[in-house]
């Protein structure tokens, strides 16, 4: 039988017997789902106890903080992203202008080079890992394709880097040319 201090509030089990609840009787074992015993207070796996009087200490971590050692997970990082769409000839007014308009739709937009029946657009994705990022990037087409005006093109190209990865490039100058001038070009 668990003894419970003055004042203190009872096992949940205990308090749902005692005001005739349908936990186990005081005095009993409670059972897990296989019928073996549950672990009680104190022991692996059993709820913590604390010595009579002990009060729980609080601990507060500040938004970002980690331990020593400890690798961020799940935050987000920024991914250079390269698509590239092919299709039937179109307009190139009209490529242009559709371009222009996901450029403006679209945070993180680098630039894109088109063609009248082929384009690379290039931006900034901000994501959790790679997979997100390849995931929003093969979206991208096809989610702005009417908001846009976009051609019915087919995405042909696809290359997500990370941002170390695309700066270790351009510092050994094999990597994709600098987004410069950014904006919407003519290949």
């Amino acid at each position: 039988m668990r003894r419970v201090r003055p004042g203190a509030t009872a096992s949940r089990a205990g308090a749902a017997a005692s005001r005739g609840g349908s936990g186990p009787p005081a005095g009993t074992v409670a059972r897990a789902a296989g019928g073996s015993p549950a672990p009680a207070a104190g022991e692996a796996g059993g709820p913590a106890t604390r010595a009579a009087g002990e009060e729980r200490a609080l601990t507060s971590v500040a938004a970002g903080d980690r331990y020593r050692g400890e690798e961020p997970r799940d935050l987000p990082r920024l991914w250079h992203v390269t698509l590239s769409v092919s299709g039937e000839e179109a307009p190139l007014k009209e490529v242009r202008r559709a371009l222009e308009q996901l450029a403006h739709d679209h945070p993180f937009f680098l630039t894109s080079r088109y063609a009248n029946d082929h384009a690379e657009i290039r931006y900034w994705e901000e994501a959790r890992d790679l997979h997100d990022a390849a995931a929003v990037a093969l979206r991208l087409w096809g989610e702005h394709r009417q908001t846009a005006g976009l051609p019915p093109w087919e995405i042909v190209g696809l290359e997500v880097i990370d941002r170390q990865t695309y700066h270790q490039r351009i510092a050994e100058g094999y990597g994709p040319p600098p987004a410069s001038p950014v904006g919407v070009h003519p290949f």
